[in-house]
């Protein structure tokens, strides 16, 4: 028996939205499936091959279908629930809203769902349902800083400009310490990564000391020099500069760094008083986050200290070691993609 499928017109502004809605990970599972359905339909493929490409009934592509027919795009959107409409009136929501936006009180910094609930004598899954609906999340807290560096606009010019264009006839790095990097052995080993099961680590620890790791990170190349100290102290930094410039013998130097007290002692300023060819660029006072080498010693906790157990601090030198060969064997560059004036936007507190 011939198979005949009701055709489906679509212009080229429901292809285009259509495809975008089987495709954007931000669509609901639900409308991306129907979507995708009118896609198939397009093609010509029968209702019975599109049931078995994406989980529907026969009965359930051809509602789809006939929905679209009928209403087009909007046709494809959930439906309403049938069932007992909805008990909270808009000026009950309005004061749970107006309730959720206030100091809680009571020795409490943040409202939770069974407090509004209680308080506003609702149940505490219509508080959920109106937070969800109004994109409120008293669990949730980010941070801000601005910088009050007068000097601030300069800085992030001076140090911006470096990361967008790299010098061609000279060396910028991202320099900084890593203070405090504890020797931590778990009581127990590592239980690795088994299918449904992630690795697990014992929650108890000995501590065998800390060292310090200073970093330098060559903005056009991404290698990083880095070396372990046991003391975080202006002479220490100025032993790692020594070698840092060692590193970079007759090629002009510019140093990134933040304004940490070790790095403007008197014997660092006289060290450069000498070697004119060193030039330090100071992020703004409070915003080390701009020197770069910050994003790697990220990923170095991450990647190879945080899951460590070392018995001793050389075992945990030699690690790090490790880690900094391998990288520079396969060094990948971070890319700065905001220019200056947004971040400007951003960091600096404004009067008004």
């Amino acid at each position: 028996m011939a198979n005949h499928v009701r055709p489906i017109s679509v212009n080229p502004a429901d292809r285009a939205a259509l495809e975008r809605l089987q495709r954007a990970p931000s669509t609901a599972a639900g409308l991306s499936r129907r979507a995708r359905a009118i896609v198939l339909m397009v093609q010509g493929l029968s209702g019975v091959e599109i049931a078995a490409r994406i989980g529907y009934t026969v009965v359930q592509v051809s509602r789809i279908r006939r929905r679209f027919a009928a209403e087009g795009l909007a046709g494809l959107s959930d439906r309403l629930k049938s069932g007992r409409p909805p008990t909270v009136s808009a000026r009950k929501r309005a004061q749970i809203v107006a309730l959720t936006l206030r100091p809680p009180g009571r020795g409490v910094t943040h409202w939770t769902t069974r407090d509004v609930a209680r308080t506003a004598g609702v149940s505490h899954s219509t508080v959920h349902r109106i937070w969800q609906a109004h994109a409120l999340q008293p669990h949730r807290v980010t941070t801000f800083k601005f910088t009050t560096d007068p000097q601030a606009e300069a800085k992030i010019h001076d140090v911006v400009g470096l990361y967008l264009q790299p010098p061609t006839n000279a060396v910028a790095v991202s320099g900084d310490e890593k203070t405090q990097i504890q020797a931590l052995s778990r009581t127990q080993p590592l239980l690795p990564l088994r299918p449904g099961l992630p690795a697990r680590q014992t929650h108890d620890y000995q501590r065998n000391g800390l060292t310090s790791l200073y970093a330098a990170l060559e903005v056009a190349s991404g290698k990083v020099l880095g070396e372990c100290r046991a003391r975080h102290t202006g002479a220490d930094f100025l032993a790692f500069l020594k070698r840092l410039a060692r590193g970079y013998r007759g090629q002009e130097l510019h140093v990134i760094l933040d304004n940490s007290s070790t790095h403007t002692t008197p014997a660092v300023q006289a060290w450069l008083a000498t070697h004119p060819r060193v030039h330090f660029h100071f992020t703004p006072t409070g915003a080390s986050w701009l020197n770069m080498v910050e994003a790697w010693f990220s990923i170095l906790t991450r990647k190879s200290v945080r899951r460590g157990s070392f018995d001793t601090v050389r075992a945990l030198i030699r690690h790090i070691e490790r880690y900094l060969a391998e990288w520079n064997a396969h060094p990948t560059p971070f890319v700065w993609t905001k220019e200056p004036a947004a971040i400007i936007r951003k960091a600096l507190r404004r009067a008004h």
